[in-house]
């Protein structure tokens, strides 16, 4: 397969994979107290594997649960996609932990404690 037609059906499965978290599942692990986002979809040339990269902003155990309910619910998904994509063959998902945000908090946070020590630093010469 082609590698455009791959990145495009990667593209639609992110939007579509978001909108099945955000509106058709009621599991309360993924509503309460935690923000899940889809970040990416990365598909294999031959969609027989989808990697879906997971963001979610919430303490360690509230993440393991999201991860719990995004593979309890992989099947009903999977179904979802079927049915708004018409693929002709549905890739197995794995569900991966996205830890881009998190990682430019902690890089924004060591930037702003640089500046503050460097700005100290200044003003005690």
């Amino acid at each position: 397969m082609d590698k455009r037609r791959a990145a495009r059906i990667a593209a639609e499965m992110q939007k579509e994979i978001s909108k099945i978290v955000m509106d058709d599942l009621n599991d309360p692990r993924l509503t309460e107290d935690v923000l899940v986002s889809i970040t990416d979809v990365e598909v294999t040339s031959d969609l027989s594997y989808a990697d879906i990269y997971v963001s979610v902003l919430g303490d360690k155990s509230k993440q393991e649960s999201v991860f719990d309910a995004l593979k309890q619910a992989t099947g009903y998904i999977k179904l979802l996609i079927g049915e708004r994509m018409r693929l002709r063959s549905m890739p197995e998902f794995r569900f991966k932990e996205d830890i881009s945000i998190k990682r430019g908090a902690y890089m924004d946070k060591l930037i702003k404690e640089t500046i503050e020590k460097d700005k100290k630093d200044h003003d005690d010469e």
